[in-house]
């Protein structure tokens, strides 16, 4: 019998469902965001990797996505993204159009720590308000 090894990670969260994408980002991850524009994450695979990414971008007024071979990327507003680890902002959502008819969900939110018990590393998550 096999056993699975639980690693204990601190890395940027998505979360997909039918037409919608949430990405959750830890305080660090947030604050690498807001220095230099970027950060992604990956999931590897025998034949290939998942590549899942955020990226500040000029001249957006609120979230978009693309995905393009492997990779989903969301851009977020530079502005936004320049001040977000500095605000007490917790999140931005859009519900981006396509051209199909079609909305897209997108939500990015600081992560905070879980109300129950996970054997998850929350070290580097935000404080969660309704346990202070």
């Amino acid at each position: 019998m096999r056993t699975l090894e639980v690693r204990k990670t601190k890395h940027m969260k998505i979360r997909i469902k039918g037409d919608a994408i949430r990405f959750r980002l830890t305080q660090s991850e947030v604050k690498q965001l807001s220095d230099s524009g970027y950060i992604e994450e990956q999931t590897h695979f025998e034949s290939s990797v998942f590549t899942y990414a955020v990226k500040a971008m000029k001249g957006l007024s609120q979230l978009e996505a693309a995905f393009e071979g492997t990779t989903i990327t969301l851009f977020m507003p530079e502005d936004l993204c320049e001040n977000w680890f500095y605000n007490d902002q917790v999140g931005y959502s859009n519900q981006m159009l396509m051209p199909s008819g079609r909305s897209l969900g997108l939500l990015l939110e600081k992560d905070f720590t879980c109300m129950d018990n996970t054997i998850e590393d929350q070290s580097d998550n935000y404080p969660n308000p309704k346990l202070q």
